[in-house]
């Protein structure tokens, strides 16, 4: 075969997206891409298990276009009754802590020895300042991102705590019905996060570290209370000493709080996400906890009051975005609130004129 029909060929084949370097499994995923997908066509390749065609479902789900919520709505819906069928972990803890190695040891560990299929998401409202995201964990997590039996994906890179909590909420219903029955939602750094992903978990696992210091004390009170557990990581490298007194003090403050309403009582463990120490018996824990909770109802309850909080937070969400982006409101909002800035009304005056301005037909 001459050059020059070498050539043609090879840019033939290039034109048509078809690279000699793209494997077979590439070449579905491109072709995946390009075709216009219908909700028909997105609910059956998610039913599959189709990650490319989750992936940009969620992508749906994260778009501010009004088409691309519309259609994502859509799928969920068709979704639902497939979903609800996963166990549900929030993981927190203090940067350093070793999320992502947890993460990825935990999730090797139920994917290999209980044969689960994880799906791990994220929440973090501070990447609308940082652009940043899971992405380096996803990085770290090699092992894991490499499992056919996970799907990691990206928080969003930009949005407030509730915008993002709203889609990360989303994205659950779509990975349980990819077949995905264990979903673990971590949240980066320490904050107002933890309260949204505990909104959405079943089980909230708090990673702490032994001999860290009086400068924790600011987060423990809050985050401690909803705590269903805390693990104490990292103590192959830490004080043995510390770790029995990092024990006995988180063991004395859970104490000091009401019992909770699941009946279950919050425990403190440690482990090692390095060399593997203790994980086995934290996710015995998190399933010990799973069939106490179903067998005395609360499982059940909590999961129905999320649903319904989720409906009020989607209509707070909903009106808050149309008043918004109403272009009467848009024309008025800078100049009343430069009115405010002035001093020359109040707030509450201003905003009741945005509201009416919004209101008239």
């Amino acid at each position: 075969m001459s050059d020059s029909k070498n050539k043609t060929e090879s840019a033939s084949r290039e034109q048509d997206g078809l690279s000699d370097s793209i494997n077979p499994r590439g070449l579905e995923r491109l072709k995946n891409r390009r075709k216009k997908l219908t909700v028909d066509d997105y609910v059956e390749g998610i039913r599959e298990g189709n990650r490319t065609i989750l992936s940009r479902a969620i992508t749906l789900i994260e778009s501010s276009r009004s088409k691309h919520r519309e259609q994502a709505e859509e799928i969920i819906e068709e979704c639902l009754p497939h979903t609800g069928n996963s166990i549900r972990v929030g993981i927190t803890g203090v940067p350093g802590v070793g999320k992502s190695t947890f993460i990825e040891m935990l999730g090797n560990h139920i994917i290999d020895k209980k044969q689960r299929k994880l799906a791990v998401l994220a929440i973090d409202p501070s990447s609308t300042k940082t652009k940043g995201s899971i992405l380096g964990d996803k990085t770290r997590m090699e092992t894991l991102a490499n499992n056919e039996h996970a799907y990691i994906r990206p928080s969003p890179t930009a949005g407030s705590l509730g915008g993002v909590a709203r889609k990360t909420r989303e994205t659950i219903y779509l990975c349980e019905a990819a077949g995905y029955d264990t979903i673990f939602i971590e949240t980066v750094g320490v904050g107002q996060s933890e309260t949204a992903v505990h909104s959405m978990v079943d089980f909230f696992l708090l990673l702490m570290l032994a001999g860290a210091g009086d400068e924790l004390q600011g987060i423990k009170r809050g985050i401690m209370e909803m705590a269903d557990a805390i693990a104490i990581n990292k103590i192959d490298s830490s004080d043995p000493i510390q770790v029995k007194q990092a024990v006995r003090e988180y063991k004395n403050a859970l104490h000091l709080y009401p019992e909770p309403e699941s009946g279950w009582g919050p425990q403190v463990t440690t482990c090692s996400a390095t060399t593997g120490k203790g994980i086995e018996e934290i996710w015995e824990m998190i399933e010990e906890y799973i069939s106490q909770t179903k067998e005395n109802g609360f499982f059940r309850d909590k999961r129905n009051r999320q649903s319904r909080n989720w409906m009020y937070e989607t209509i707070q969400n909903r009106l808050s975005d149309e008043f918004y982006s109403d272009s009467r409101v848009k024309q008025m909002l800078e100049r009343v609130e430069q009115n405010v800035l002035n001093g020359e009304i109040s707030p509450f005056k201003a905003a009741n004129i945005l509201l009416d301005q919004f209101r008239q037909v």
